[in-house]
């Protein structure tokens, strides 16, 4: 359904991005925000699938500073983590509002991120201009709550989540003491995606009806 475009951001970077088109008229624009490990074939299927959902979707390849088109293999998670630990987050947002002009056009923006992506969506609610965010298990969040998303925020983490356990979770619910916040009793890190060990159907299917929900109410 989608493919390769190229954006431009701020500061004259270049970098990838899948977009996919609805069809019809757009409902709005989103940014899906990949995981440590590139805009993977997942994240691909993601953007298909909001784009399937009435959504202008775009997937900005975030790595590309340090290599353009890196995609990594799920258990490639040292080179992964030193890849993300690379960046400068003020390039990172950049690059997300770069994404965010490139859908506009639709009107209305969210982003909705995953794993690290989870994390740089709530960030772009702080600094860029968009409508909506939606992080799923975004342990960086800590990293910044002395920031406040400017939009309507939703939070989603899994109770058996080893690298954020509950009292994180309650850190940034208290920082974000606005946001919408849904745990999973049974859910792991990266329960949403279908290609990881930890994946969990039920966990991911209600919480894909309750962003779809929010999406609808905010953009």
């Amino acid at each position: 359904m989608g493919e390769m475009t190229e954006l431009t951001t701020s500061d004259g970077h270049k970098l990838a991005a899948y977009r996919a088109q609805p069809d019809g008229v757009p409902k709005a624009g989103l940014i899906v925000v990949q995981e440590i490990f590139g805009v993977t074939d997942h994240i691909q299927q993601v953007t298909d699938q909001f784009a399937g959902y009435g959504y202008l979707a775009i997937a900005p390849s975030l790595f590309d500073r340090v290599q353009p088109g890196m995609v990594l293999g799920y258990t490639e998670f040292e080179k992964a983590r030193a890849t993300m630990q690379s960046l400068d987050l003020d390039d990172t947002v950049a690059d997300m509002a770069a994404a965010a002009a490139g859908v506009r056009s639709a009107g209305k923006v969210g982003a909705v991120g995953y794993c690290w992506g989870g994390a740089i969506a709530d960030l772009a609610a702080c600094r860029i201009e968009i409508d909506a965010a939606v992080a799923y298990y975004g342990r960086m969040i800590v990293e910044w709550l002395d920031l406040k998303p400017d939009c309507p925020a939703m939070y989603h983490f899994g109770d058996k989540d080893q690298l954020i356990p509950s009292d994180m979770v309650e850190q940034i619910r208290g920082a974000r003491p606005d946001g919408v916040f849904h745990t999973y009793p049974d859910a792991g890190h990266g329960f949403s995606c279908d290609e990881r060990s930890d994946y969990h159907p039920e966990s991911a299917g209600l919480a894909l009806t309750r962003t779809l929900e929010f999406l609808e109410d905010t953009l």
